[in-house]
């Protein structure tokens, strides 16, 4: 960077110059027509023009000092620096030659005689901003990032406006963390050139970390306009596209930036994902498929199409089940366990360290859930790790978390091996995976067993398919005993009431009527992702508005084009009009609660059932119906449901499922009285109880240690290390 800063910057400085020799004045005459020749792009003409005034007067500073601008434009760097020293010899403190030698040697990384150069030239000429530019950058070069912002703002109040001094005083200050004024910097910059993909970035960088990614989009735009055919810059662009919820052309960047590097197994799991995020999800299956033929060591594309299974029609849960043990035992046979022993005391009582491995402490379900429990967690029994693993992606989610853990470990970075070296190091009693083969998943690290109690959460209502995460957490309703456990390779335990914590984060009242009250009909509504929608839900809910005349279906998050036509025109093919369906874009938290209060029925997906999206509905005073199966994932709705008393609402068919939201769209009181009891009704049930739901998992994890506690010590394997 330094070097592209210094050759932008500014040119050697010639300067002014009186003198006692007497041939001076015609030196000048020679020194003039060689600045014209210079100007005109004659530069070997302009150097003989100022060795003839070296030659008539070489008692002259100026001679010299043009001389050697001359033969630096002509890329004589040593003859230049020579013609320097010559003026230096003549007036030491001159500032021209002195800045001029500090500029060429700090590009040869003499840092202390570039500084002496330097600060001679400010001290015989303080208002020498172009001096105070150079030696900002050299302090910066020297990890002297105060000292270096100080010297751009000495520049800056002596008049520079170059865009080498704004460029480089925005860059110190990111460094200094001063993050508004780096971003004044940075757009000053770019007014002095639109074009630049340096300037462009960091301010990307600085939007993107402050979840400000419709700030940060024309950013990268504008880079990637420098270099349309960079890999990184097409990555970090469609992860802003994500974000955006511009799924479908988030996929197009990235198959461009699959064009460029086929081998980047990166770039397709990500575009896996937006295709799934995006409702694409048979496009994805294939995708996943492909390139496993293609990679079938990289686990990560196993791990995508066994979390889409849960998405999908025509697989039973048998099936389901039997494809996330085979992944499990490749697994575990590719990766060994590294730590067969611990060096750890077998105290029944003593303060354990709990540590949430996750990808996803971001806006997110997982840190929406998690926030709460680590508030509450009682610091006197537990400490608490968090392990952010994923992609960057930080929000204001993201600091609640760090700031509510007791170490909080920044491991986007890290290999599945590194991260397992940290979690041991750290001395972890309990390890609890978050995602599964959801989002971001670090299974390979549990594989190495760092922990020695693991147990996954949360994130995937599913098994791991691994024998070494030994327990899986869930609750009786999501769980029933004796449903569910043929399909686990983990053993199931239930905590008393909900493995869920609920907290909307967002102040919004629940309007004062149902919507139903205004006379215009029931509408349904539906505010989960769109890549749950399968075709047998769109066709139970046709047959739903089909015989509830009248009535609405409202969907929020629709993601694009696309995906909005295709429904629309299924709906159509039932029966359905397309002015009966009112598709709401992506929107802000407080936004898509508010559009709650357009829904007198929230109706639930199948097989993968709604948790947040759920617990969001009743929470602003809308009942849920759902369907739930026998996979864990089909059945969260039905476990808040059961939580709150409200298993009316839960269907045990499909045509129950019709049969209830025709039954319930014709009862108004019902809707109404729900409307207005639901908030009051969950806020006192467990599903609120942040600190009960806390103890329950305390003492669950209390358990599990008592449990280990008891097993027999392994004896130390070759594979430890």
């Amino acid at each position: 960077m330094l070097k592209g800063l210094l050759q932008r910057l500014i040119p050697p400085a010639a300067g002014r110059f009186e003198s006692a020799d007497a041939a001076a004045p015609e030196a000048d005459r020679l020194i003039s027509e060689g600045r014209r020749e210079e100007d005109a792009g004659n530069v070997r003409e302009a150097c003989k023009r100022y060795g003839d005034a070296v030659s008539l007067a070489p008692r002259y500073p100026a001679a010299h000092l043009n001389l050697g601008v001359g033969l630096e434009a002509a890329g004589d760097t040593d003859g230049a620096l020579r013609c320097y020293e010559a003026v230096l010899a003549l007036e030491p403190d001159n500032p021209f030659a002195n800045y001029n030698i500090g500029k060429r040697v700090l590009l040869a990384r003499e840092l202390d005689r570039a500084e002496r150069h330097l600060r001679l030239a400010i001290a015989r000429k303080p208002d020498f901003w172009e001096a105070h530019v150079v030696l900002a950058n050299l302090l910066d070069a020297r990890n002297d990032s105060a000292g270096a912002a100080a010297a751009f703002e000495s520049a800056i109040r002596h008049g520079a406006q170059d865009f080498g001094a704004w460029l480089g005083y925005g860059l110190v200050l990111v460094k200094l963390k001063r993050k508004a004024e780096a971003e004044s910097a940075l757009q000053r910059a770019l007014t002095l050139d639109a074009a630049s993909a340096e300037a462009h970035g960091t301010l990307f960088d600085l939007y993107q970390e402050r979840a400000d990614f419709a700030a940060a989009l024309p950013h990268i735009e504008a880079a990637l306009q420098q270099r349309p055919e960079w890999p990184a810059g097409l990555f970090s662009y469609a992860q802003v596209l994500t974000r955006l919820h511009r799924f479908d052309d988030a996929a197009a960047v990235l198959a461009r930036a699959i064009s460029l590097e086929p081998a980047r197994d990166d770039l397709h799991v990500a575009r896996m994902s937006v295709l799934q995020r995006g409702g694409r999800v048979a496009e994805m299956l294939e995708l996943c498929r492909a390139q496993q033929a293609r990679a079938p060591a990289h686990r990560a594309y196993a791990s995508a199409e066994l979390f889409a299974l849960n998405l999908v029609d025509g697989h039973s849960a048998e099936e389901v089940f039997a494809r996330h043990r085979t992944f499990g035992e490749r697994l575990e046979k590719d990766v060994p366990r590294r730590f067969a022993s611990f060096d750890t005391a077998r105290d029944l009582s003593r303060r354990l360290r709990i540590g949430y491995v996750s990808g996803e402490f971001y806006l997110h379900p997982v840190a929406r859930f998690m926030i709460p429990l680590l508030e509450r967690h009682d610091r006197s029994e537990f400490e608490v790790y968090c392990y952010s693993a994923g992609i960057p992606r930080a929000d204001s989610f993201t600091r609640q978390v760090e700031e509510r853990s007791d170490v909080w470990r920044p491991a986007e970075a890290m290999n599945d091996t590194e991260l397992a070296d940290l979690v041991h190091r750290d001395r972890i009693d309990i390890l609890v995976d978050l995602s599964g083969h959801s989002g971001t998943s670090r299974l390979a690290a549990f594989a190495q067993q760092p922990a020695p109690v693991q147990a996954t959460w949360l994130g995937n209502l599913n098994t791991t398919g691994m024998t070494r995460i030994q327990y899986r957490i869930t609750d009786g309703h999501c769980d029933p005993p004796g449903l569910t456990e043929h399909l686990h390779t983990e053993t199931l335990v239930r905590l008393p009431q909900s493995q869920w914590c609920y907290r909307p984060y967002v102040a919004v009242d629940v309007p004062q009527r149902a919507a139903v009250e205004g006379g215009s009909g029931v509408t349904f509504g539906s505010f989960t992702q769109f890549s749950k929608l399968t075709v047998a839900m769109r066709s139970l809910w046709a047959r739903i508005l089909r015989e509830v005349p009248g009535s609405r279906l409202m969907m929020a998050g629709a993601p694009h084009a696309g995906v909005r036509d295709e429904l629309l025109q299924a709906l159509a093919c039932y029966g359905v009009d397309s002015t009966r369906i009112t598709l709401l874009p992506f929107m802000s938290l407080r936004d898509y609660l508010l559009a709650f209060g357009d829904v007198d029925i929230a109706l639930d997906t199948s097989p993968y059932s709604g948790g947040t999206t759920t617990c969001d509905a009743l929470w602003m005073g809308v009942p849920v119906l759902t369907l739930p199966g026998v996979r864990p994932a089909s059945r969260s709705a039905a476990s808040i449901l059961s939580t709150m008393g409200l298993t009316d609402w839960i269907a045990a068919s499909p045509e129950d499922y019709v049969r209830r939201a025709v039954r319930f769209a014709s009862e108004p009181e019902t809707i109404a009285r729900l409307h207005r009891s639901l908030r009051d009704r969950m806020a006192a049930s467990p599903l609120m109880d942040e600190v009960r739901f806390a103890r329950d998992l305390e003492q669950l994890y209390r358990m599990l240690w008592r449990r280990w506690c008891a097993s027999p010590p392994a004896a130390p394997g070759p594979a430890q290390r």
